[in-house]
């Protein structure tokens, strides 16, 4: 461990002898938890990220997709790559995001020995393992993990280079820019992180000397991605105008959004009735967890700086350009889990935090009414249907799991069609009121099927 970047500290309590079997021992479980119901129903995006790679080139992705997308190229041309051998079932589509959060939690207990000895490693990565949320975009095809794993790789060399001994430093700074720039071509929003990083510096140092050497990781990728940008920009403006309630989707600035950050850190993407009990629940268990992060933050500004700066970047942004959902901002998992670790200081402690995290993603992993919207479920039971009314652009789990099936624009004309199959999904988000057009068009409803989080419904004239 480096003295330079060590902070005293008492020797913690519980004290675990990090061996690399109980490292071996702790990934192999984490990765086993990550196979469960890993094959459940792909939803909405992910049914569009298995369409973008199937159906484009390289260059395609790139010109034909990108434009109409607001994230950048580098995860789709990474899971072109992985699904040209692997295939696009469920499993060949999330199993990258497994391998990215495992690599994760690797570098956590890296920057975790770094800042201080083996064991707050050891402790952030299995905070970071187990935590519902992680394991939840464990076993999603989006880009989520990527950046998350590519956000923590610059922040473990960043660290190094802030150790006055070490003989690398040239080479760590190489290595800081390098993950800086694929960052930003993964995903947008890690930007945030990167000038959080930025504004620390220049806070520590009071000199833009010290910042120089890692401005090339952040100018560069976004030079080479203006041009996209731009129309990505200018065709997200069109869309906002266009789909009344995209706004509610993307996530704006408001406080009901930013308090949905800590509580999906902790609890993960679960909810239950009576919605009374699930907010005391909610107060008591992020209150805890923030209340141990939050013990040694003052003495690790950086990470502090990490967690926060981000968070009130993107709700600025926000007003502006919406995207304050909490998902956007997972890379900032591995800092909070670090932050706990180094803030719990006995035991109890740590068993409590694993245990709530670990309870909390079996609730997810063995309770599939908390899993996916089921297109596979839907779509099963349409199969004889030749074609089905829905918005177009939402169709892509329907087109997945079955081809044969021809998507009609439920806001179109219908023809001299006596009976129909109509999927309302999204229809409120474009501000479309499905139900009074087709009742002005002579339709009313025979009957609906429900399955978990989507509906088919039978009109009839």
């Amino acid at each position: 461990m480096k003295k330079g970047v060590r902070l005293p500290y008492p020797a913690p309590m519980f004290k675990l002898e990090v061996s690399g079997k109980i490292l071996i021992i702790v990934f192999l479980l984490a990765f086993a938890l990550r196979l469960i119901s890993l094959d459940q129903s792909l939803w909405l995006d992910e049914a569009t990220t298995g369409r973008v790679v199937a159906n484009n080139s390289f260059t395609g992705i790139l010109t034909n997709f990108s434009p109409h997308d607001f994230h950048p190229p580098l995860y789709y041309w990474t899971l072109k790559l992985w699904t040209t051998v692997f295939g696009t079932s469920e499993i060949a589509l999330r199993f990258p995001s497994i391998f990215f959060s495992l690599l994760t939690g690797w570098m956590i207990y890296l920057i975790g020995k770094e800042l201080r000895n083996k064991r707050i490693g050891l402790y952030a990565m299995i905070f970071f393992l187990f935590n519902p949320l992680v394991i939840y975009y464990s076993q999603e095809a989006r880009m989520y993990m990527m950046v998350t794993f590519l956000t923590t790789c610059f922040l473990y060399f960043i660290l190094r280079c802030s150790d006055p001994k070490n003989k690398t430093r040239k080479r760590d700074v190489i290595f800081a820019n390098t993950f800086s720039a694929l960052s930003i071509s993964t995903f947008y929003g890690s930007a945030f992180f990167i000038l959080a990083f930025y504004a620390y510096t220049l806070y520590k140092k009071a000199s833009l000397k010290q910042l120089v050497p890692y401005l090339p990781g952040f100018i560069l990728p976004l030079l080479a991605l203006i041009p996209l940008l731009q129309v990505q920009l200018s065709n997200s403006k069109e869309t906002l105008t266009a789909i009344s309630n995209w706004t509610s989707v993307l996530g704006k600035a408001d406080i009901k959004n930013l308090l949905l950050v800590p509580v999906k850190f902790t609890m993960g993407r679960i909810t239950f009735e009576p919605k009374a009990f699930y907010y005391f629940v909610a107060i008591i268990w992020t209150g805890f967890i923030f209340y141990v992060a939050s013990r040694k933050a003052s003495k690790y500004l950086l990470l502090s700086t990490l967690f926060v700066a981000p968070l009130a970047l993107g709700f600025l942004v926000s007003f502006y350009k919406p995207m304050l959902q909490y998902f956007r901002f997972l890379y900032l998992l591995p800092v909070l889990s670090l932050l706990i670790a180094l803030g719990s200081q006995n035991r109890p402690q740590r068993v409590r935090v694993l245990a709530g995290f670990f309870f909390f993603s079996c609730v997810y992993l063995f309770f599939s009414g908390f899993h996916r919207e089921d297109w596979k479920g839907l779509v099963k039971n349409i199969t004889d249907e030749k074609k089905v009314y829905m918005i177009p652009s939402s169709s892509d789990p329907v087109q997945y799991y079955n081809k044969e099936i021809a998507i009609k624009d439920i806001r179109g004309g219908y023809g001299n069609e006596s009976s129909i199959l109509v999927i309302p999904y999204t229809s409120d988000i474009h501000g479309f009121d499905y139900k009074k057009a087709l009742e002005s068009n002579g339709f009313r409803q025979k009957n609906a099927q429900t399955v978990r989080g989507l509906q088919s419904e039978r009109w009839i004239r």
